[in-house]
Formats: structure tokens, C-alpha cells, sequence
């Protein structure tokens, strides 16, 4: 499966609704002033590397990446 990703239940919420997101090179994106301030701090590490499997089949399809990204500019 090449359109998910293991996250916690705080981050699913989260990206569900745009307010994270991923580069091409999967990069945090993070929209820091639509995210509840009590959890700013959990992204701390804006544009670090997500951690990914070692094998680059599991990594999530980049143009899946591409479409949340375009969502997440448009938030």
C-alpha cells in the first residue's frame, strides 16, 4: 500500500485536516498558525525527514504526497 502512513492519533487528526503535511523529499510541512497551540510544540522539528522503511517500494507514492500537499496549500 503506497497511501498511508503509521500516525499517532493526534498526527492522523491532524493531517486529515490539512494542518500537516509532507514535501516531495518527506519533509514535515506544518501550518503552525492553524494548529492548537498546545500542540505546537510536537513540531518542533518543522522540515525534518519522516522516518521511513528501509525498503523504498513501502515509502508512500509521491504523487499521493503531492495531492495532500496541494490540499494542505490551499487550507
Amino acid at each position: 500500500m503506497q497511501n498511508g502512513l503509521a500516525l499517532s492519533g493526534t498526527a492522523h487528526w491532524l493531517f486529515d485536516r490539512h494542518l500537516i503535511s509532507l514535501t516531495d523529499d518527506y519533509r514535515l510541512l506544518v501550518s503552525h498558525n492553524k494548529i492548537p497551540a498546545e500542540l505546537r510544540d510536537l513540531f518542533a522539528k518543522q522540515m525534518d525527514r519522516i522516518h521511513l522503511p528501509k525498503d523504498e517500494k513501502l515509502w508512500p507514492h509521491p504523487a499521493y504526497v503531492a495531492r495532500h500537499r496541494e490540499a494542505f496549500c490551499a487550507a
